[in-house]
């Protein structure tokens, strides 16, 4: 699997890495332990310690931001080098060190820089939502791992059009399969947009708007910046009304690769001008957008795309010849910016070492 390395990933959630607590996580198939310092900031290194490959995680956090092998006792700092040998007479080694990874938190993520040239933070997208929105209208800061590689879930994201079968009553139903599609590109971000006019509204934008059942005009936005950061506008309001007269959610996805085949998936969504209902109605409105989405990418997205996992290792699958149909258009322009760019890497990565 060949990943694109010179770019941020998300790591947790910030809310996920407490003072005196260390977290694991496997990304781009490298095994990661993180920490907060006394600081604050974020410390993320190798999960391995340089001596007999104990996982570090398995230890100590001292005082100092020493990280305390649990095997033989050996301490490193939050750059990943040995800073302390309890055995003899205390000599450290040169090659006493691991890999430190960057990272920080931004948008109440943290992110970190899995590649080798220096972390630029601003090419973190702009999910500046996460920061302004009210606890009240979010739903809960969620993940998940799912046992199939990014890049299927990408093209589940981005192919809008599914929600009107596998999420039927929830966010889509019968009437929202035709639609004017659109997509747009623009640079190494694409957007992919269905228009749906006149229709009985998907039940988590029934529940945030008239609870009538009444016919709205619908749309859906999705914006993917490489190479797994999502951002659906999805929403309804009266027939040819205004968008601003209606509501919805700006619902955040992030894919992180785990390994070629499992990924790391963190999740959220903001109601966007919401509908009050009443403090009681609107802390049930909350509730249902945190368990209806949990139950739409849990129970519904991570059943199929695992199956079709499954289908796409299965040697008796024929699976040369896939069918193209006007659905697959963001799909396919996905993967041709993300080819680009892995080639636009790898070269830039070949042409420096000829030059060393």
């Amino acid at each position: 699997m060949t990943y694109l390395r010179n770019t941020w990933y998300v790591a947790a959630w910030s809310e996920q890495i407490q003072p005196r607590e260390l977290v694991t996580r496997r990304i781009l198939g490298e095994p990661i332990v993180m920490f907060r310092t006394e600081d604050g900031s974020i410390a993320a290194m190798a999960d391995v310690c340089a001596h007999r490959f104990a996982p570090l995680h398995a230890g100590k956090l001292l005082p100092g931001d020493r990280l305390q092998c649990p095997y033989h006792g050996l301490q490193y700092g939050p750059d990943g080098v040995c800073v302390h040998n309890p055995h003899g007479k205390g000599r450290i080694p040169a090659a006493a060190r691991v890999r430190s990874y960057p990272a920080l938190e931004k948008h109440t993520l943290v992110w970190i820089w899995m590649g080798e040239d220096a972390p630029d933070p601003s090419r973190i997208p702009d999910f500046s939502i996460l920061d302004m929105a009210s606890p009240r209208l979010t739903s809960k800061r969620d993940w998940l791992r799912m046992d199939v590689n990014y890049l299927l879930i990408t093209e589940n994201l981005l192919d809008l059009s599914h929600v009107s079968f596998l999420h039927e009553a929830i966010l889509g139903n019968e009437d929202t399969v035709p639609a004017a599609t659109s997509v747009e590109e623009r640079g190494a971000t694409l957007w992919v947009s269905r228009v749906m006019s006149n229709v009985r509204p998907p039940g988590l934008f029934d529940l945030m708007f008239k609870r009538d059942g009444g016919r709205v005009d619908h749309w859906a936005t999705m914006r993917w910046d490489s190479p797994g950061c999502f951002l659906n506008d999805a929403g309804v309001t009266a027939v040819n009304r205004p968008r601003d007269e209606g509501t919805g959610i700006q619902g955040t996805h992030f894919l992180t690769p785990e390994t070629a085949g499992t990924t790391l998936y963190h999740f959220a969504a903001v109601r966007q001008n919401p509908v009050s209902w009443g403090e009681a109605i609107d802390a049930d409105i909350r509730a249902q957008m945190s368990e209806l989405r949990r139950h739409a990418f849990e129970d519904q997205d991570k059943v199929i795309i695992e199956a079709q996992q499954q289908a796409l290792l299965d040697p008796g699958t024929r699976t040369d010849h896939p069918i193209l149909l006007e659905i697959d258009a963001g799909p396919v322009r996905f993967r041709r910016i993300l080819d680009r760019m892995l080639a636009e890497e790898a070269a830039i990565r070949t042409h420096g070492a000829e030059r060393v």
